[in-house]
């Protein structure tokens, strides 16, 4: 009869070892292939602010536009006011009995 030899049982040992290794390294490679599949995460986030920061920028050149047009209109609206109490106050002025 063969009996086994002493170094059976470290070889055996080992044999398991290596395959725990080999299925782990098996798993990682696969959750590697699958993350260099899957699009990222920040360079979707970092998509999505680029495009919230040119949205924001042209309702900002919009807004600044409105804020111009406002202030001249008011400036005009100022200058008639100013010469309709200017031309009252003239004619008030040549008659005292008004």
């Amino acid at each position: 009869m063969i009996s086994a030899s002493p170094a059976t049982p470290t070889v055996d040992a080992a044999l398991q070892r290596l395959d725990v290794a080999l299925s782990r390294l098996e798993a990682g490679v696969a959750r590697r292939v699958a993350a260099d599949a899957a699009p990222d995460d920040r360079d979707t986030e970092l998509a999505i602010m680029a495009e919230d920061r040119a949205r924001l920028a042209a309702a900002l050149d919009a807004a600044s536009a409105r804020l111009v047009a406002v202030e001249s209109a008011a400036a005009e609206v100022e200058r008639r006011l100013d010469r309709a109490i200017e031309t009252v106050s003239d004619a008030i002025a040549r008659d005292p009995e008004a």
